[in-house]
């Protein structure tokens, strides 16, 4: 039986080879996109599945209110916790990024990334595997380092690294351990120490949130009972503490500074994919494209199914009388059905072949867009490419087995089955879906781009084309903001050199600091600290609105005197709010500027309340300049960059190379992602466009070719080409009209909640809707005319002698 099949499906491969080329590519194209999506799934979701504590290890974070959410904790609450509940197993803090740091050995000096400070207990967190040593004794003191594999293979080369001194950060380092990275980790180190030990030391009376922290419970059940211990801790021992300090109430001090931090439990498993401040240094996945991505691939494999289908039923017609001798000759209905479903099966399977070799070859660019390292491994997915397979078989080939088997012999032997209604509406309808959902990708791809676009081309408040951002890392028993004084001298004699100045922060990253601003009995606003030197907003090209700049001239300016943009000015609700004084950190301060509103953070933000005072205002500010600003002359830059990179590393850091980026650059990075997006949407927007492409031209092709003997009767009765014309497209115009009504639906739902993830953004347009129309109604009457045109030079005496 199985070999009559095989012989009957390889004799309609024959006679149908264009068709079923469309069919195996159309599957395959769209197979291949719910694979790519797949692997991208398998990815996020495999973060720290390994880990054989997730299901009792949290991370920390703070509901400052107003939907602020921090991933940082003060030294001050975990040991309070330990001593206090009995729940809590053990708690971990870690510094919630990487340094890129350089270390010496043997005379060598070595650039490592991704070096990790934590807690000692950190290897009982994220029991990697060790090589070399283990993670109970690996960080013990803290002269103690661990490596990764790579990091200790790249340092001490076919050494034993083990017993071996390193030298970091200016102090001598131990190696007591070497680990594996072999799975996907929310913290994944090429460098482990416990350098923070110190910081913790230093700052363990301090409610300042600067530490990231996770917490290992002894049970599931225990989180409500730490969150509410947590949350007391903070009020007893910060907010009525400060409260008594003030000589007010607890009640008065809360409405003055509002609401006391909620605490709140990220529970390891979902941290990955958790949207907002991500308290792991590997950082947070994109869920909402991640859903997005997996739910258009489906559509797209929805759409290859659906011309499967059309092609299935179409093409019944010319077996009908081969289903009607078999079922004379004994074959039951279930026979026929399995016979059908085997053929689609063959398909499908030289469809999923051709599927995995498109992946195969694709994915490097695939990677590209994604910034992923996604390899094909059919041991990591295989079982949802059996279910995919499945389910391609089931949905595309049942149906139109199940209508090719309710043919009724009598009917289809006396040939006048071409005339019957049966099957038409399951394809026209299908035609009318793939319609909608050809118009839903024009328009979202077309709304992305826009989207995009409008990022790339907004003003952002600051000029950073000409303006180098250097990382500047301190030395020991040097004071950093001295030496940024000697060094900013020397730089502005280098030719090209237009401005020199510095800030404690870095415009398109992460890096940034917030505290409370208070104003009156206005409730507590939290701020964007900005500390910087003067002339630091005129190297940026940001505006002042009123006021002055902070100035040497003035000597308060590096102690009381500060600049607000605009957003937190107006959290005053003065007029003029010039000369007024605020309470920040602890400290009275007067305004005496105020600058235009500036995007710091990437566009899907609003625009954060900033506070501008100068390093030496707070000595703590200090430490934390870690970058220089340099404005450089657009004349021949290369010459001025490479001017600046022999001065660096000759007068500045020998042992560090000279890294930079310019500000907008480093801007862009921000919105990077939806550039991607954009790319990767307008690539699936031509796949669907070409799908939909072959199931009308096949589908059409059938169609008119059943009307043949139509067509030749009327053009002996003397009808016209064009009336020819117009009577053939007709339908197909109108189906493509009902299919772009109902696509318009959706896509205009869809991108308008796509774009509420954007504080900047565009306003839906109606061009992109005539657009969708146009181009349909375009590649429609393209592909029916030209096909309608061919038929209607058919020889006319080749269908009619036989009338």
């Amino acid at each position: 039986m199985l070999k009559n099949w095989t012989n009957i499906f390889i004799y309609h491969i024959k006679n149908n080879k264009f068709f079923t080329a469309l069919n195996v590519l159309g599957l395959g194209i769209g197979i291949a996109g719910l694979i790519f999506a797949t692997l991208y799934w398998n990815e996020e979701h495999s973060y720290d599945q390994w880990n054989p504590g997730k299901d009792k290890i949290y991370a920390v974070l703070n509901d400052l209110g107003g939907g602020n959410v921090w991933a940082v904790n003060s030294p001050i609450t975990a040991p309070l916790l330990k001593s206090t509940t009995s729940g809590l197993q053990e708690y971990c803090y870690f510094n919630s990024y990487y340094a890129k740091e350089t270390m010496q050995y043997n005379g060598k000096i070595e650039l490592v990334d991704n070096t990790f400070s934590a807690q000692s207990n950190f290897f009982s967190f994220f029991p990697f595997e060790f090589t070399r040593g283990n993670g109970k004794s690996a960080l013990h003191d803290r002269n103690s380092i661990a490596f990764s594999e790579e990091a200790a293979s790249r340092i001490f080369k076919n050494e034993n690294p083990m017993g071996k001194q390193i030298k970091y950060a200016d102090k001598i380092f131990v190696v007591r351990g070497v680990y594996r990275l072999s799975e996907k980790s929310s913290v994944m180190p090429s460098a482990v120490t416990t350098i923070i030990e110190d910081e913790l030391e230093k700052k363990k009376d301090n409610w300042g949130f600067n530490f990231g922290l996770i917490l290992k419970l002894k049970q599931q059940k225990d989180t409500t009972a730490i969150i509410k211990k947590l949350d007391q801790i903070f009020v007893e021992n910060n907010y009525k503490k400060q409260a008594k300090e003030e000589g007010l109430t607890y009640d008065a001090f809360v409405k003055m500074y509002g609401e006391p931090v909620k605490a709140k439990l990220l529970p390891f498993l979902n941290a990955r994919l958790f949207q907002g401040n991500y308290p792991f240094p590997e950082g947070n996945g994109n869920l909402p494209f991640l859903r997005i991505l997996m739910g258009l691939s489906i559509l797209i494999l929805l759409l290859s199914i659906v011309n499967y289908i059309n092609l299935a039923t179409a093409n019944a017609v010319k077996r009908a009388k081969e289903v009607g001798v078999r079922k004379i000759v004994g074959a039951t209905k279930p026979q026929i059905i399995a016979q059908f479903v085997f053929e689609t099966t063959l398909i499908t399977l030289f469809s999923l072949l051709l599927a995995l070799v498109i992946v195969e070859l694709s994915l490097p660019f695939y990677n590209s867009l994604l910034n992923k390292n996604l390899i094909l491994e059919g041991s990591q997915f295989y079982l949802q490419l059996i279910f995919i397979f499945i389910i391609v078989i089931l949905v595309s080939g049942v149906l139109p087995a199940i209508y090719v088997s309710n043919f009724e012999p009598l009917k289809v032997l006396k040939g006048n089955f071409s005339r019957s209604k049966n099957g038409i509406w399951l394809r026209n309808g299908m035609l009318v879906l793939q319609f909608a959902i050809a118009t839903f990708f024009i328009i979202g791809s077309f709304i992305v781009y826009q989207q995009v676009n409008y990022m790339t081309e907004k003003d952002l408040g600051f000029k950073g084309a000409q303006v180098m951002d250097i990382s500047f890392k301190p030395k020991k028993d040097k004071k950093q903001f001295e030496r940024y004084k000697t060094i900013r001298q020397e730089l502005l004699k280098i030719k090209g050199v237009q401005g020199v100045s510095a800030g404690v922060f870095s415009i398109g990253t992460n890096a940034n600091s917030w505290s409370g601003m208070h104003y009156k009995d206005n409730k507590e606003v939290i701020t964007q600290q900005m500390a910087i030197d003067y002339g630091m907003l005129n190297v940026l090209g940001i505006p002042l609105v009123k006021g002055r700049y902070l100035s040497e001239k003035f000597a308060s300016d590096t102690l009381s005197n500060v600049l607000l943009n605009e957003t937190a000015a107006k959290t005053l609700m003065e007029k003029d709010p010039l000369n007024k004084e605020i309470v920040w950190s602890g400290r009275k301060l007067k305004v005496v500027g105020i600058v235009k509103d500036f995007n710091y953070f990437g566009l899907e933000n609003k625009i954060a309340p900033m506070i501008f005072m100068h390093i030496t205002a707070f000595d703590w500010l200090q430490k934390d300049l870690r970058n220089v600003s340099v404005k450089i002359a657009p004349q021949e830059m290369p010459k001025t960059i490479a001017a600046l990179d022999k001065f660096w590393r000759t007068k500045v850091d020998a042992e560090y190379p000279f890294e930079y980026d310019f500000v907008d650059k480093n801007f862009a990075r921000t919105y990077k992602q939806y550039q991607n997006q954009s790319q990767l949407f307008s690539l699936l927007n031509g796949i669907v466009i070409l799908i939909a492409v072959f199931g009308l031209f096949a589908l059409a092709s059938f169609s008119m070719e059943r009307r043949l003997r139509e067509i030749a009767i009327r053009k002996t009765l003397g009808a016209e080409t064009n009336i020819l014309l117009k009577e053939l497209s007709k339908q197909y115009v109108l189906f493509c009209l009902i299919g772009f009504a109902i696509g318009i639906i959706p896509a205009f739902l869809l991108l308008q909640k796509w774009l509420e993830d954007f504080a900047f953004r565009i306003d839906i347009p109606v061009l992109p809707f005539f657009v969708a129309l146009i181009a349909l109604m375009f590649l429609t009457l393209t592909i029916v005319l030209a096909k309608a045109y061919q038929v209607t030079k058919i020889d006319v005496l080749k269908y009619l002698k036989y009338e």
